[in-house]
């Protein structure tokens, strides 16, 4: 796209829908475009104010559809599918650049303000603060309606102007506040000069044609959605209020009138009844105090806390909010939501974090819930609210004549690590499919151990080793995957960690390997080759790490810091804190890179199967983590070419074996 001419845009709209609650796709569908900010090249930002009757200039229009001018815009899939909704006809995203993106890809903040503000661009605080009361102001509903004005006489007024005091009393117009909304055109074309400066900032930083291929894919998935089952939800959330009211009475009962929504009310109750302070009433509280013998009424009460805790009344409810008119959810992806990896965040219904399903008869549950029969749900089920949560993923359904064929890599962070590495057993597990859990545990332990046969009770601590030790995770990581559950002590956890980097040379070596080439290129800021591909570059203010994709990750204002008591040198970079406290510096460790690298890798192995699958004309709906969703009508498409393109090498990965497994189903579950 070099020597192309561009076109800036930002634009600002107006609708009664809540775009953080219901997301883009379906705010889209009812908002009304109030401004048109852009600028062509370096010229002066121009804007259009169609709230006030201006119309878009034909060349402007026609640079939007032109493909010989690239779009540029900040979080540019809201100017596609907004401008898309308002000329009737859809924009080629291929034609547009999303300077969000190009600014997450080198590990930089995801707002525009924030990402000025880092890079030291547009950094006012204040006019930032003023812009958001305007967006609020202008772009969203009065909180409450005017008053009605005595109704005017037909006479003496034209139709538009009773249509306009109509509006005025829902919301703010133009004509309210000339001074206000002067500021706000300021405002708009002040984001077209942020979003420009910034882009030019990081312009030199390339992005490779594949990732531009795999965001236009990003766009088209997004746009495509999924089917939710809309009665299913409605039901499930008109029972789950009635099981929690059950629920909650149930414990006042045994509490003698103590609100289970009530912490504090909680607490003095616990610990009353246990003769001793209770802290804390949260999910691993309540699991450490269920693990102890406990009085029948504690035990119940708690057990009814778990019940009400239950988190799918609030998947339901996100279902439904961001549902479209024909009952399909958009815009559930966010490329390189995570901007270390390049991983997608879930947005709105949270993918990610979907509760799994383990019950067998899957199907009575749903048709209970679709029927609206909480009885019969009560009757065959100890835990109608446990089935609810089991339910959420049911609730995405293939549209009529289609099916869902879902495929899912199978332990590919554990096979790029191996690959990486060279861990060659590893490797060899992977090439004759066998069970990486029970090797693991076997090269741990010197004994054979096979999954449902001799030494099998090894497995578990094999499998938990596995999931925890590849990035240098230590006894606290253990315990994160759950370890501590299975009545290991810390020393028997930490014999479990040694065992397994002694089963493991080569990864070990290979995490001080990562640490030692990212601190030789910030230190001499220069390059530094490695294993595989990899290469460490320093390059204006970012240590970039090339992942044998082509693909870079990027960590920005890497520098080492010495510690004043212990005098250890440690390399750091500024970025998103990892507990969510803003911004700032984190440390830049062997295993920390090697996380990083592993994961990102992993994602641009899923990116390759999916960019495959969509040349083969299948329709993906979904992807989450390492598994597809593709959405194809009965008889077109089958599972078997699916896992087949998943398993295909891949040219930048040689000796990398690749594997997946899958099924097909009407409605989405975990198999």
């Amino acid at each position: 796209m070099r020597g192309m001419h561009s076109l800036a845009i930002d634009i600002e709209t107006y609708s009664e829908i809540d775009i953080a609650k219901s997301g883009l796709y379906k705010y889209a569908e009812s908002c009304e475009l109030l401004l048109l900010a852009y600028a062509f090249d370096d010229e002066p930002v121009q804007i259009v104010d169609f709230a006030m009757g201006e119309k878009l200039p034909a060349y402007v229009e026609q640079a939007i559809f032109s493909p010989g001018i690239i779009k540029t815009a900040f979080n540019a899939a809201f100017e596609i599918c907004v401008l898309s909704k308002f000329f009737g006809k859809s924009l080629n995203s291929m034609q547009w650049q999303c300077t969000m993106v190009q600014g997450l890809s080198l590990g930089l903040p995801s707002s525009l303000n924030a990402l000025g503000s880092v890079l030291q661009i547009d950094t006012d605080k204040r006019k930032l603060a003023e812009g958001k009361k305007l967006v609020q102001f202008f772009s969203k509903p009065r909180k409450s309606p005017a008053k009605s004005a005595p109704p005017p006489d037909p006479n003496l007024i034209s139709l538009w102007d009773f249509a306009d005091l109509k509006k005025s009393q829902l919301r703010n117009m133009p004509a309210d506040n000339m001074s206000k909304w002067l500021e706000f055109k300021e405002y708009c074309k002040r984001d077209v000069e942020a979003e420009r400066a910034i882009r030019q900032r990081i312009a030199q930083f390339y992005t490779t044609s594949t990732e531009r291929h795999l965001w236009k894919l990003d766009q088209t998935i997004n746009g495509r959605g999924v089917w939710i089952d809309m009665n299913l939800v409605e039901h499930a959330i008109k029972m789950e209020g009635l099981l929690k009211t059950e629920a909650l009475k149930q414990g006042q009962i045994l509490t003698d009138g103590v609100n289970l929504n009530s912490t504090p009310q909680m607490l003095n109750w616990l610990s009353q009844q246990l003769g001793a302070p209770v802290t804390s009433v949260d999910k691993k509280a309540r699991e450490t105090l269920l693990q102890r013998k406990l009085p029948p009424n504690v035990r119940e009460v708690l057990l009814l806390k778990e019940t009400i805790s239950k988190i799918s009344v609030k998947k339901f409810q996100s279902m439904q909010d961001t549902a479209c008119k024909d009952h399909r959810a958009r815009g559930m992806f966010q490329f390189y939501g995570a901007n270390r990896t390049g991983r997608w965040a879930g947005r709105h219904i949270q993918l990610q974090n979907l509760p799994q399903n383990h019950m067998d008869d899957l199907d009575y549950a749903r048709r209970f819930v679709l029927q609206g029969n909480v009885i019969a749900l009560q009757i065959f089920f100890v835990n109608p609210l446990d089935v609810l949560s089991q339910l959420i993923r049911t609730a995405f359904v293939a549209a009529e004549g289609n099916r869902f064929i879902v495929a899912d890599f199978s332990a590919i962070e554990a096979r790029v690590l191996a690959w990486l590495a060279n861990e060659k057993w590893r490797m060899e597990v992977f090439k004759n499919g066998g069970d990486i859990y029970c090797a693991s545990a076997t090269a741990m332990f010197k004994v054979p151990v096979e999954k449902h046969g001799v030494n099998h009770e090894l497995r578990a601590k094999g499998k938990v080793a596995e999931l925890a030790c590849g990035y240098g995770g230590n006894v606290g990581a253990l315990k994160a995957f759950g370890a501590d559950k299975m009545g290991l002590s810390d020393a028997e956890l930490s014999d479990i960690i040694s065992h397994w980097r002694a089963a493991n040379p080569n990864i070990c070596a290979f995490w001080r390997i990562m640490e030692h080439c990212a601190k030789y290129a910030v230190r001499y800021q220069t390059k530094k080759f490695c294993q595989k591909g990899i290469c460490f570059e320093y390059d204006k203010d970012f240590l970039f790490v090339k992942l044998p994709s082509g693909r870079r990750i990027a960590y920005y204002k890497p520098e080492f810091v010495v510690d004043p008591v212990t005098g250890f040198e440690t390399l750091v970079y500024e970025g998103n804190l990892s507990n969510g406290r803003g911004w700032g510096q984190n440390t830049l460790w062997g295993g920390r890179l090697v996380e990083n690298i592993v994961q990102a890798i992993a994602r641009d192995c899923l990116a390759m199967a999916m960019l495959r699958l969509d040349r083969n004309n299948y329709k993906i709906v979904m992807h989450v983590h390492d598994e597809v969703i593709c959405e194809m009508p009965e008889g077109e498409g089958t599972l078997d070419e699916v896992l087949n393109v998943m398993r295909l090498p891949i040219n930048w990965a040689p000796g990398l074996y690749l594997d997946a497994d899958g099924f097909e189903t009407k409605y989405y579950k975990k198999e």
